[in-house]
């Protein structure tokens, strides 16, 4: 498969699950948080689903296109692992959705990235929240949740608070 096939299979992926997961999400209150900005592609496509004021985005730095920023309200910068954990104070409330584009390039990295972040987002999601990622995660009050036709397993995670 070439480079571009799989970035095409990767972003529909995302979209479709993104997608999905607004329809779970569906009659519960609370902020959406986008972990990982970067170009603002799935931020921009979280603000076709949500109001922009409910989503809260949290990166290392900021390096979007001009349109796709969020105001410094919503922008939480810094590293996930000092932010997230410090990020109740800054949030209205327990968040109904989550994304989570964190991988980097390096799977051994990105795991490890994911597997320290599962220490904290459980304490700023809703019970029944919904959790979108690039990265899977095994975390005891995650249930893995069916992933929208079309999308390969493994491609793209979702998962539900209980």
């Amino acid at each position: 498969m070439s480079r571009l096939d799989s970035f095409i299979r990767r972003v529909t992926a995302q979209r479709d699950c993104l997608n999905h997961a607004a329809e779970l999400s569906k009659g519960q209150e609370g902020p959406v948080l986008e972990l990982g900005l970067g170009n603002g592609r799935t931020y921009d496509h979280l603000r076709s689903l949500f109001s922009s004021e409910d989503i809260y985005v949290f990166d290392r730095h900021v390096k979007a296109h001009p349109d796709c920023i969020p105001d410094k309200v919503h922008m939480i910068l810094g590293d996930f692992l000092q932010t997230v954990p410090n990020a109740q104070s800054r949030l209205p409330g327990l968040a109904k959705l989550v994304h989570c584009d964190i991988g980097s390039g390096d799977k051994a990295a990105s795991v490890s990235l994911a597997q320290k972040l599962g220490e904290f987002l459980p304490n700023l999601l809703l019970q029944d929240a919904v959790i979108v990622s690039d990265q899977p995660f095994e975390i005891d009050v995650w249930a893995p949740l069916d992933l929208p036709e079309g999308v390969t397993k493994g491609r793209y995670h979702l998962y539900r608070q209980v």
